[in-house]
């Protein structure tokens, strides 16, 4: 079953994917712009294009673990997703994926690679 890992934010949203297996994570190009039109119908686009069956949104709560601003702005845009696709949409804590993708280094977006950390998190806790 091939997930798809988003890390959103209102510029930028890194995107990875799983293989069939859902035991690899790979980072793929990220969506510009994700709350417009345009950057939305890119993510449906995916959804269709990769035959994904699961999306996690990475919910960036504070260290706390309680929600800020942009914990609010992730679950309305993983609610609207959820309205234009037809598989589930899970939210799940991405607390240090983008310093872990940092501290990895390698090519590509930082955004997409801290999703195929987040990624990489969720398969190993939830095999598909």
């Amino acid at each position: 079953m091939r997930v798809l890992a988003l890390d959103y934010g209102s510029a930028r949203c890194g995107c990875a994917v799983s293989d069939p297996t859902g035991t690899l994570a790979t980072p793929i190009e990220p969506v510009e712009r994700p709350d417009s039109k345009r950057g939305m119908n890119r993510i449906v686009g995916l959804v269709r294009e990769r035959a994904i069956k699961r999306i996690v949104v990475g919910l960036p709560v504070g260290l706390s673990g309680a929600d800020t601003e942009q914990t609010m702005a992730t679950r309305d845009f993983a609610k609207r997703l959820g309205n234009r696709v037809q598989i589930p949409v899970d939210l799940y804590d991405e607390r240090f994926t983008t310093s872990i993708a940092a501290a990895r280094g390698g090519s590509g977006s930082e955004d997409s690679r801290a999703a195929a950390v987040l990624l990489e998190d969720y398969l190993a806790r939830h095999p598909v």
